[in-house]
């Protein structure tokens, strides 16, 4: 055999293959066989649903009348010419009648084929009236023009109905006169109603606006009666705010707004919503599932909605755009404007975890930096707010990301209060290192091998028992909340930080400073250990440089020690530059008017000696209680007390410093109240004299401390001071007797009076018996230096 027979020899399947591909076919036919069974049935429900829908067309169908053609005149005289020419003297006269009578009968040339009723079918007596007189025509077409009849509605008699009609009355036309322009202005112009007076337009305004009133109160009440099922009223109250009555436009406007603020924040759940996915959408769920959906969609697009038309009413005042229904005013739009930013305020603080919460910060940060200083109050209110209130973090980080946004795009062009408001930051606790995880100890649990080597039977399983319940403890701690917690709060204080840098790097002579000096040392425990050494370099290069205001000073002073306290104690750093600085410039403070530095003052002297005791020599904190000794003399009562309560607490904490009590001297030299280095003054040298002078102070308070001072400051006996002032901190006594709202009454001039006056100073009452010790105090040798303080209008007795 050739090759070619070799090629068309087929090969010999084996019983395997036999086995799989007979196992393949007849799963094949079973397959075409229920594809074929499958068709067919699907054919044959076709056609019947086919052949059920003909049949119910038909019977549902109106059958058309048969077209009549009109004849043409041509036909007609041929007609004529047929029925002439025909025998009809054949016919008698009674043929011809019944002919007749028959072609007036009913039959089934003649009768409307659209009626699907029989032929001969008796009518109802009631019926056939009615049908004859909807039959008839309305209008009837008469050859002669003269008169024409207006059909009226029929009467019903016992007889049946009697048609009603009329005669339509033929008005002469008269000849139009050509209009004049005047005429047809008057006639463009809509008609409009009598002129009425203020009072009458007051009247009438009122009464809409009261109606206006009860229809928001009506529709917000069945909202929030009923929130799942009246959810679609939000709608109808939003429309509301297109008001385009302009008498009541602006007020009506302002109510929506002030209602739907009051709506939402009752009615919005505790959770944020979600959209729901596909597979969510496609899935059945119940009906109480269902209609949750349906409140939960429907309540945040209404949100949305509100928010937008919100914005839009900011946007058009800023833009002043005049709206084309010209309802309001150019002038109300600062009034509508000002409702809406107090409405997103308002929403800010009370609805920080539900939607579009961060859009709300979008538009109420710019606005803190608005030239009108209400709206601006406004805004930076509401942050602090949020900031204060703010426990989880998430807010407080978004609101510091846009500030940070908005400092870096206007170029730090920005109010000092938008930099205030990040004072108010919740942040005690962050990740002050990125290995804290490898740092801090973790519970280890015992492996199964450990287990088995090292203990018995008995023991693996109360080891067993005990590992387990340890970790139902931990979950029930929730750690991972708080290590999200801190971690927010890393992450907010990392970006306060980088905006704080940024103004102290780039915009050293902004008026932003004082706000970034004060941020700093409120925080400045909680900066990185790194930043130290350029960050006290740069705050003393602030101070030295002059341009610092005596404030600002304060706060670089007050940042630097708050750095040094906290991580920086391992630095071993001795600031003496930052002493040798605040005790030259302490007798700079202000002694006029409601001094705010005093506090600042009191802050850092607790922060550079009570605090940092060990670090502080004898002599610096001498130096330092002299020179508040003497500065005691200058200011207001309210910052004498606070001076004397920081003296005690020096002398409490430094005891050896009461021999500036005593007269004797100590050592060589003399003492140099001029020099500006505490240590080198001899403050040993000297006594502190100015308490004999403020002792006879005209302020009881003032008088108590300088008296318990020179006994040494006891904390018993005769000479110790009251509970009330011995427990309160120098800063709080400072605020204690604050003068800021010290006002002075005089009397009208006028007949005299027996009746006591009394004048206020913090919270120290006076009478105005004491005019004679105030007097005594003045004559001193204190007059010259203490504070210009004088009564002018006292009251006198006849």
């Amino acid at each position: 055999m050739g090759p070619a027979s070799k090629k068309n020899k087929k090969k010999r399947p084996s019983f395997r293959k036999l086995l799989k591909t007979s196992n393949l076919k007849l799963e094949n036919k079973q397959k075409n066989r229920q594809f074929k069974q499958q068709s067919s049935a699907k054919k044959q429900r076709k056609e019947q649903r086919k052949l059920r829908q003909a049949i119910t067309d038909v019977s549902h169908q109106t059958l058309k009348p048969l077209e009549r053609y009109k004849k043409r005149p041509e036909d007609e005289e041929e007609e004529e010419e047929f029925l002439e020419s025909l025998p009809t003297d054949m016919m008698d006269e009674e043929d011809l009648e019944q002919i007749k009578a028959m072609a007036h009968k009913a039959s089934f040339l003649t009768r409307d084929i659209s009626s699907s009723a029989p032929v001969h079918a008796k009518k109802r007596k009631s019926e056939q009236p009615v049908e004859k007189y909807e039959k008839m025509p309305r209008k009837m077409q008469q050859q002669q023009q003269e008169k024409e009849l207006i059909h009226l509605l029929p009467i019903k008699d016992k007889s049946g109905l009697i048609p009603q009609s009329m005669e339509k009355p033929v008005v002469p036309e008269a000849e139009e006169e050509p209009k004049d322009q005047e005429e047809l202005e008057m006639e463009e112009e809509p008609e409009r109603g009598p002129s009425l007076t203020p009072k009458e337009q007051l009247k009438l305004r009122s009464q809409r606006l009261m109606e206006k009133k009860l229809h928001i109160a009506s529709v917000s009440s069945a909202i929030l009666a009923d929130p799942h099922v009246n959810i679609k009223k939000l709608k109808e109250l939003r429309a509301m705010l297109m008001e385009t009555d302009p008498c009541v436009a602006v007020t009506v406007r302002k109510l929506v707004m002030v209602s739907l603020m009051e709506v939402f924040k009752d009615i919005v759940p505790a959770y944020r919503i979600r959209p729901l996915t596909e597979e969510e959408k496609a899935t059945k769920v119940k009906k109480e599932t269902q209609q949750l959906r349906e409140f939960e969609e429907g309540l945040v697009s209404q949100y949305k909605f509100y928010l937008e038309d919100l914005e839009q009413t900011i946007k058009d005042w800023k833009q002043k755009k005049q709206k084309r229904s010209q309802a309001v005013s150019l002038e109300s739009y600062k009034g509508l404007a000002e409702v809406a930013i107090r409405c997103i305020c308002d929403l800010l603080v009370a609805l920080p975890h539900f939607n579009f919460h961060n859009n709300i910060i979008v538009m109420v940060v710019p606005l803190m930096n608005d030239p009108i200083r209400t709206v601006s109050e406004m805004c930076c209110e509401a942050v602090r707010k949020l900031l204060k209130q703010d426990k989880l973090g998430q807010a407080s980080l978004a609101m510091v990301k846009v500030i940070s946004g908005m400092v870096k795009s206007r170029n730090y062009n920005v109010k000092p209060e938008v930099l205030k408001c990040l004072l108010c930051l919740r942040i005690k606790e962050v990740d002050m290192k990125k290995d804290t995880e490898d740092t801090t100890p973790k519970k280890k649990f015992m492996l199964f091998k450990e287990r088995k080597t090292s203990l018995s039977r008995m023991q693996r399983k109360w080891k067993k028992a005990e590992e387990k319940l340890q970790k139902e403890l931990l979950e029930a701690e929730a750690t991972e909340s708080k290590d999200k917690k801190i971690k927010l709060h890393t992450e907010t204080l990392n970006i306060v930080f980088l905006i704080y840098f940024r103004i102290l790097k780039k915009a050293q002579k902004s008026i932003l400073l004082s706000s970034v000096l004060e941020g700093l040392a409120k925080f400045a425990h909680l900066i990185n250990l790194e930043f130290f050494d350029d960050l006290l370099a740069v705050l003393f290069g602030l101070i030295t440089s002059g341009d610092l205001s005596y404030r600002e000073s304060l706060h670089c002073i007050l940042t630097s020690f708050h750095i040094l306290s906290g991580q920086g104690d391992v630095l071993n750093i001795d600031p003496l530059k930052f002493y040798s600085h605040l005790y030259k410039t302490l007798l700079t403070l202000h002694a006029g008017g409601a001094n705010d530095d005093t506090s600042i003052v009191l802050q850092c002297l607790d922060v550079m000696l009570t605090k940092r005791r060990k670090q502080v020599n004898l002599l610096r904190a001498q130096a330092f209680v002299k020179r508040l000794s003497t500065l005691g003399l200058h200011v207001l009562p309210d910052s004498c007390v606070g001076i004397l309560a920081a003296n005690r607490t020096l002398m409490h904490t430094f005891p050896k410093c009461d021999i500036l009590l005593d007269n004797e001297m100590q050592g060589s030299g003399v003492y140099l109240p001029e020099l500006d280095v505490p240590e080198y003054c001899n403050p040993q040298n000297t006594g502190l004299w100015e308490l004999h002078l403020l002792k006879r102070h005209y302020h009881p308070v003032v008088r108590k401390f300088a008296a318990h001072l020179m006994k040494g400051a006891p904390s018993e006996g005769s000479g110790a001071l009251s509970m009330e002032l011995s427990r309160r901190t120098p800063v709080q006594l400072f605020e204690d007797y604050s003068v800021k709202d010290m006002t002075f009454n005089p009397p009208v001039a006028g007949p005299p009076t027996k009746k006591k006056e009394y004048f206020t100073i913090g919270q120290a009452f006076f009478d105005a018996d004491l005019k004679s010790q105030i007097d005594a105090a003045l004559q001193t040798e204190s007059e010259q230096m203490s504070l210009d303080f004088t009564l002018q209008h006292t009251p006198q007795e006849t």
